[in-house]
C-alpha cells in the first residue's frame, strides 16, 4: 500500500512538501507517491475525470489523498471513500464522484470532527493528510468520521467531452474514454477536424491526431509539437465527434 497524492498544489510550490511531512509523522514508513500536483487548478470537474482515468490504470489497495479544493474553508463537506479497491480522502465537491460512480461498490464516511488548529485554507495538510495516514496504518474509522450514504456533489459516471488536462508536451487529454471507439471517427476541437492515428510515429511531423493515451483517454496530440499550442486548446474546451 502507498499513499498517493493527487493535487493542484504545483510541484515546485511549498504545499506538497508540507503534506508529505505530516504523512511522515503520522504514517512513518508508509510509501508516498506523488502522482500529480498539476491537476487542473480550481477545477474539481475536470480533475475528477482525470483522477478516475489514472486510478483505473493503477494497482488496487492504495490510499489516495486528493485535493483540488477551491471551496476550502467553506461549508463544503469532506469525505473518506472506499471504492474500486482503493481508499480516497478529499473534499466533497465532485472530485471523488466519478471514481465513486464507476465503482461497483463503495463505502463512504463524512468528516464530522476537526482537530484543533486546522488551518481554514490548508485542509490538505491539517485535515486530509492525518486521515489518509490513519487509513494507511489501520487506525480508521475513528471518532472524526460518521458513516454516510451519498456524496453531496455527484458528477456521475458519464464521460466528459472536454479537454481536462494539458501536459508539458502540449498533449491535450479529454474526458472521453477511448476503449472500443471506432478509429475512423474524426474528433472536432476548436473547429478543427482531427483524424485518428495509433501513435505519434504513425503521423507526419507536426500533424495533429487523436489516439488512446496511456490513461485510456482520447488525447489530442501532434508528432513532435504541442497540439495545445497549435490548436489553441485549453482545459474546459469542448470536443465532439463528427
Amino acid at each position: 500500500m502507498a499513499i498517493v497524492l493527487f493535487t493542484d498544489f504545483g510541484a515546485s510550490d511549498l504545499y506538497a512538501g508540507q503534506v508529505e511531512a505530516v504523512l511522515a509523522r503520522e504514517a512513518p514508513g508508509e510509501r508516498v507517491v506523488h502522482l500529480l500536483h498539476e491537476a487542473p487548478m480550481f477545477d474539481p470537474r475536470a480533475s475528477a475525470h482525470l483522477l478516475a482515468a489514472l486510478v483505473s490504470r493503477l494497482p488496487p489497495g492504495h490510499v489516495y489523498l486528493c485535493v483540488v479544493d477551491p471551496g476550502v474553508g467553506s461549508a463544503r463537506g469532506a469525505v473518506v471513500m472506499e471504492a474500486g479497491g482503493g481508499w480516497f480522502v478529499g473534499p466533497d465537491n465532485g472530485l471523488l464522484s466519478v471514481v465513486a460512480a464507476r465503482a461497483s461498490a463503495r463505502r463512504l464516511w463524512r468528516l464530522v470532527r476537526q482537530p484543533p488548529g486546522v488551518s481554514v485554507s490548508f485542509h490538505g495538510r491539517d485535515l486530509f493528510a492525518p486521515i489518509a495516514a490513519a487509513v494507511a496504518t489501520g487506525r480508521f474509522p475513528d471518532q472524526r468520521v460518521a458513516a454516510a450514504t451519498a456524496l453531496d456533489v455527484d458528477l456521475g459516471a458519464d464521460d466528459l467531452p472536454e479537454i481536462v488536462y494539458v501536459d508539458h508536451y502540449g498533449n491535450a487529454f479529454t474526458g472521453l474514454r477511448a476503449a472500443g471507439l471506432p478509429t475512423d471517427r474524426r474528433l472536432f476541437a476548436r473547429g478543427r477536424a482531427i483524424a485518428h492515428a495509433r501513435v505519434f510515429a504513425a503521423t507526419a511531423p507536426g500533424a495533429p491526431f487523436w489516439y488512446e493515451n496511456s490513461a485510456g483517454l482520447v488525447e489530442i496530440a501532434a508528432n513532435g509539437e504541442s497540439a495545445a499550442q497549435m490548436l489553441g486548446l485549453t482545459i474546459g474546451d469542448p470536443v465532439r465527434w463528427a
